[in-house]
C-alpha cells in the first residue's frame, strides 16, 4: 500500500470514528443541555491530555507569547464546542455537518485579514458557490430556521476563526499553550454553567460520556496517523466522508431523512471545499494554504487538535508532506 493509500485510510477510519462520536452526542442531547456534555467530556479529557502533553520535553512556561490571539481563539473554541454539541442535539446529523462543512469556505475568506493572503478570482468563487449551498441546506423564507440551524453557523464560523489563528501564530507559540487553553476554558466555563443546567447522570450515560472523548482522541490519533503517513491534499478531503455516515446513522439511529435540498447544498459546499484544496496543492509558491493546514475537523477544544500535536512530536508545520 502506498503512502498516500495508507494516509487516506487512516483518514477515513478516523473520520467514521468521529462520526460515531457525534451519535453519542446526540444521544445524550435528548437527555442534558449541551453544556453538560461539554463539561463531562473534558472531563474524561484531562488524563488524555497529560499522558500526550507529557511528551512535550522543552523548557519553558505556559504563558501565551500571543496573549490576545490565544484568547480570542480559546473563546472561538468553547463557542464551537456548545454550538456544535447543540446543533448536532437537535438538528438531522447530515444537515449539521453540510452546515459545518463551510468552515473550509470561512478560513479561507479569514485568511485574507488575519495573514494577509491574496485569493484570486478564481477561488473567491469558489467559495461564494460554497457559501451559496449553505443557503441551500438553510431554505430561509422556505422552512423556518430553528436556534439548532444559528448554533451550527456560530460553530462553522467559531471553528473558522479558532483554525486560522493556529496558523496565525503557530509558528512562534507553544503547542502545550494552544492545547491546553481551550480545555481549561471549557472545563472552568461549562463548570461555572452546570450550576444552572445539571441533570444528574445514571452511570450509564456517564459511560456514554466517556466514550465520547475516548473516541475523540482516537479519531484525533487516527488524523495524525493519516497525515504522517500521507500528503494533505490527499487526506484533507476525506472529512467528507463524515456526510456519508451521518446519513448512514441518521437513518439506523434517529428515524432521519435527508431532504434534496440537504443533499444539493452539502453537494455545493463539499464541491467547493475540494476545488480549493486541489487549488492550493497546486501552488508553486510559499504562500500560506489555510485549508490544507486545517488538519482536524471542526474546533471545539474538548480534545487536541491535529496540527499541534504534529508540531508537538517534532513534524514541523511546513515540511513538504504536510503541505
Amino acid at each position: 500500500m502506498s503512502p498516500n493509500a495508507k494516509g487516506a485510510v487512516f483518514a477515513l477510519i478516523a473520520f467514521a470514528v468521529f462520526a460515531t462520536h457525534d451519535v453519542f452526542i446526540k444521544t445524550l442531547g435528548e437527555f442534558y443541555s449541551p453544556i453538560q456534555i461539554v463539561f463531562f467530556s473534558v472531563l474524561f479529557s484531562f488524563p488524555l491530555a497529560t499522558v500526550m502533553l507529557m511528551r512535550d520535553s522543552k523548557p519553558g512556561h505556559l504563558v501565551p507569547r500571543h496573549p490576545w490571539w490565544v484568547a480570542l481563539r480559546t473563546i472561538a473554541s468553547v463557542a464551537t464546542a456548545v454550538s456544535a454539541f447543540y446543533a448536532f442535539s437537535v438538528l438531522p446529523l447530515a444537515q449539521t455537518y453540510a452546515i459545518l462543512f463551510a468552515a473550509p469556505l470561512l478560513i479561507t475568506i479569514l485568511a485574507i485579514p488575519i495573514l494577509g493572503e491574496r485569493v484570486r478570482l478564481r477561488r473567491w468563487l469558489a467559495v461564494i458557490v460554497g457559501l451559496s449551498g449553505v443557503f441551500v441546506v438553510l431554505r430561509p423564507g422556505t422552512t423556518d430556521l430553528s436556534l439548532g440551524h444559528a448554533a451550527a453557523l456560530i460553530a462553522a464560523v467559531g471553528s473558522a476563526v479558532a483554525s486560522i489563528i493556529v496558523r496565525r501564530i503557530g509558528a512562534d507559540e507553544r503547542p502545550v499553550v494552544m492545547l491546553l487553553y481551550p480545555l481549561v476554558a471549557n472545563f472552568v466555563l461549562m463548570g461555572a454553567g452546570l450550576a444552572f443546567v445539571y441533570e444528574p447522570m445514571p452511570i450509564e450515560h456517564l459511560g456514554l460520556v466517556a466514550l465520547v472523548a475516548i473516541f475523540a482522541w482516537t479519531a484525533g490519533r487516527l488524523v495524525i496517523s493519516a497525515y504522517q503517513a500521507g500528503e494533505a491534499a490527499i487526506i484533507a478531503p476525506m472529512q467528507y466522508s463524515q456526510i456519508i455516515w451521518a446519513t448512514i446513522f441518521g437513518t439506523l439511529f434517529f428515524n432521519e431523512t435527508i431532504d434534496g435540498a440537504t443533499i444539493v447544498g452539502a453537494g455545493i459546499i463539499i464541491a467547493s471545499g475540494l476545488y480549493i484544496v486541489l487549488r492550493e496543492s497546486r501552488s508553486d509558491g510559499d504562500s500560506t494554504t489555510p485549508v490544507l493546514r486545517t488538519r482536524s475537523r471542526h474546533e471545539t477544544g474538548t480534545y487536541l487538535r491535529a496540527g499541534p500535536l504534529l508540531r508537538l512530536m517534532g513534524r514541523h508545520p511546513d515540511s513538504k508532506k504536510l503541505r
